[in-house]
């Protein structure tokens, strides 16, 4: 093939390609990917159930400040802090604050929820995150994840990984009960 073919052969499937992706590009105005919940920004809604089946919505807790903890049974920083959190919880829940520990259960082992939750004595509710969805909009990165969201539904702290301290916990809880 003489080399003027060539590079008119070359410019064809060069033009061909082009066209093609001009075609079959996405013009639907769409986001494909979210930015992670960050302080300044409203928390993504979610509603979760207890193992009990009581069912939690973040956005009709609006008015109390609220931890949204992701944890599961086999994280050992999220073993090493949930005493701390009911600590916090039990000396704040008068004062408005709600604390929401939702177990990765997708990620977890479903039956080591409820021996986790006696022998760690927790008092506030442990949500079942059974789907991934709540994982997807809060991006979840690593575990353990603690938001800190006001009594506006707005995120005010985040933290990822732990062990949180009690004294990070109890500067952080004070900020949203405000």
């Amino acid at each position: 093939m003489p080399k003027i073919q060539r590079l008119f052969f070359y410019f064809l499937i060069l033009t061909a390609g082009a066209v093609w992706i001009a075609i079959s590009a996405d013009r639907s105005n769409t986001t494909r990917t979210a930015s992670a919940p960050q302080a300044g920004f409203t928390a993504p809604d979610f509603a979760l159930q207890t193992l009990d089946g009581e069912e939690y919505t973040l956005s009709k807790l609006k008015g109390n400040a609220v931890l949204v903890n992701l944890w599961a049974t086999w994280c050992p920083p999220c073993r090493a802090e949930m005493p701390a959190i009911e600590r916090m919880y039990q000396e704040y829940k008068g004062q408005g604050l709600v604390v929401l520990a939702i177990n990765m259960t997708y990620q977890d082992d479903p039956t080591a929820v409820a021996p986790f939750i006696q022998d760690y004595g927790l008092t506030f509710p442990v949500l079942r995150e059974e789907t991934g969805v709540v994982g997807s909009a809060y991006q979840l990165r690593s575990l353990p994840s603690s938001y800190f969201i006001d009594r506006a539904g707005i995120i005010r702290e985040v933290v990822i990984g732990g062990p949180m301290s009690e004294a990070l916990l109890r500067t952080r809880i004070e900020q949203i009960l405000k």
